[in-house]
């Protein structure tokens, strides 16, 4: 039996998919409140039998602060895919993110102890890369540097990285990787999944560079590496480095809407500013703090250099993915 964490999310539900289609049995964790006919939705896109695999998955509502339940939905677990977090760059959302990414961890990894549970994979983020190697990139050298400023996201991840070590070193074998802004389908309104609607919403783009990767690449990667015993490393998972703009003018010209505008550095600091003057009278002018802005206006390029050796891995172009999961972006909005 094999766990999936967040299996309602917009990687969970694929990993989930990819494990039954490969024969294994799935017990699935989601909260009381998850819509799972959103992701039997979803597998459409992924499979034509999506009703004969969502049917075999063991769904569990699961309390990442109780540890007993934790316990409970690993009997019988060999291996742990840990994909539940909580994605936000709200300053106000800091103790949830705290609280649901690193405390969730830890309780998980306490209860996989004395258990049936011998791997373990978990899904950090790029987001907690600093620093360049000699060729300018980062990459899985590139250590947290505690004393840089990051957001609450970042530190989250940073300090679950450090909870899945710790197991590591008392015996779990573990195995981390480091995805880009993931893309995939379904989820719409939530994550990564806001992507298309937010470019079709408002067309304007960051000046900075990020890295992108298909769900179905970090899905495949993952399993792959558990497979293949490959543990007591941490993998960047990214298929490219591209211009925001590159993403919002592909976006926004599939969808008919006007090619969108570079929102300029000095826009941002009046963004800034308004945040330091009126941001306890307007929660959302939050998010214009100076990390974010830091990170949206940023060119750091990202190394995938790793991970396609150890497997040589072939990803999904970003242009490709984009096509893919943005036209069932359009099919699910024509549907509903």
């Amino acid at each position: 039996m094999i766990l999936v964490t967040g299996a309602t999310g917009i990687l969970g539900r694929v990993i989930v998919l990819e494990l039954l289609k490969r024969g294994n049995r799935v017990r699935a964790t989601k909260r009381p409140s998850s819509n799972v006919d959103e992701v039997r939705n979803s597998f459409k896109f992924y499979t034509d039998n999506p009703d004969e695999y969502f049917s075999k998955i063991e769904w569990t509502d699961v309390d990442f602060d109780d540890l007993q339940a934790l316990q409970e939905a690993l009997h019988g677990v060999e291996e742990v895919y840990h994909c539940a977090g909580k994605v936000s760059f709200y300053p106000n959302d800091s103790r949830e993110i705290y609280r649901t990414n690193i405390l969730g961890t830890r309780n998980l990894l306490y209860a996989c102890e004395g258990s049936s549970v011998r791997n373990f994979c978990f899904v950090s983020s790029v987001a907690v890369l600093d620093g360049f190697n000699d060729e300018g990139f980062m990459d899985e050298n590139s250590d947290f540097n505690s004393k840089l400023e990051h957001s609450s996201y970042a530190i989250s991840k940073h300090f679950s990285e450090m909870e899945v070590w710790r197991a590591s070193a008392e015996g779990l074998n573990t195995v981390i990787v480091n995805p880009g802004i993931i893309l995939g389908s379904g989820n719409w309104e939530s994550s990564s999944g806001e992507l298309f609607g937010t470019l079709e919403k408002y067309p304007y783009a960051m000046s900075g560079t990020t890295s992108y990767v298909d769900v179905r690449d970090v899905a495949q990667i993952s399993i792959e590496l558990m497979e293949k015993n490959i543990f007591g490393e941490r993998f960047i998972l990214i298929a490219e480095n591209r211009k925001y703009l590159y993403i919002a003018e592909k976006v926004r010209t599939k969808l008919g809407k006007t090619k969108p505008t570079v929102l300029s550095k000095t826009l941002l600091k009046v963004g800034y500013v308004l945040n330091l003057l009126f941001g306890g009278i307007f929660p959302k002018l939050r998010i214009m703090n100076k990390i974010n802005l830091d990170t949206v206006t940023s060119n750091n390029i990202v190394s995938n250099r790793k991970i396609a050796g150890k497997l040589n891995w072939q990803f999904i172009p970003v242009s490709e993915s984009i096509d893919f999961h943005l036209g069932n972006f359009i099919a699910d909005k024509k549907n509903s």
